[in-house]
């Protein structure tokens, strides 16, 4: 597939250069694309993220080093009520952690630098995840359940919860409002469900930087 060059503010990691997997004739030939009009309209800069622009102001300066490029929202959006399944085929909801600050991650099993950034995903859940902070994870593969759920039990991934999206929804949701151009896509969410900053790319996500930024974003 097709890489598309990585942000540049990138700061130099042991992830390969240009990371980024393009979905071109995989996810987008196969997820079910509907509402983005919608969708574009609900997640607008609005009066419910006010505070997440100052929350955003506030962490810019902490995006360095591995976490260089997370790219900080000067015009935050108030975040689709994004759906997809847990590991026991309920349904759950991104409100479902509203009062927590999330950082919600898309990955797919066929996506390299998103198998190499999990452990990282893993590690600070670990490390961070309370009743303030959660590493969402959502699984994009779009043959069923069973590839990502054995990928998760060989690596002994215990921390994250085993969240799946087979029809890949969930990227066109984020693609719609332009936050997804590719795999991994992540976002950091706030309490209230605003954006708070977004990166196209895997980082080192329990390094001191990330810990540093996490900690100022789930206590600010």
């Amino acid at each position: 597939m097709p890489e598309t060059n990585p942000s540049p503010r990138r700061a130099p990691s042991k992830f390969p250069i240009g990371p980024l997997i393009s979905l071109t004739g995989v996810v987008v030939a196969t997820a079910f694309i509907y509402g983005a009009g919608h969708l574009k309209q609900t997640a607008r800069a609005d009066v419910p993220c006010g505070s997440a622009v100052e929350l955003s102001k506030k962490l810019a300066p902490l995006a360095i080093g591995e976490v260089a490029a997370l790219t900080m929202a000067s015009k935050p959006l108030q975040m689709p009520d994004l759906a997809f399944m847990d590991g026991d085929g309920q349904p759950k909801k991104l409100s479902d952690w509203r009062g927590k600050t999330v950082l919600l991650n898309l990955w797919a099993t066929w996506c390299v630098p998103c198998r190499k950034e999990m452990p990282a995903l893993d590690n600070l859940q670990g490390k961070l995840g309370s009743d303030k902070f959660a590493v969402v994870a959502v699984n994009i593969d779009t043959r069923g359940a069973d590839k990502p759920k054995a990928f998760l039990k060989e690596a002994n991934l215990t921390r994250l919860g085993n969240y799946h999206d087979d029809k890949a929804k969930v990227f066109q949701d984020l693609k719609s409002i332009s936050l997804a151009l590719g795999m991994p896509t992540s976002v950091l969410i706030d309490g209230q469900g605003c954006e708070i900053g977004n990166m196209a790319g895997p980082a080192e996500w329990d390094s001191p930087d990330a810990i540093a930024l996490i900690n100022a974003a789930a206590m600010p």
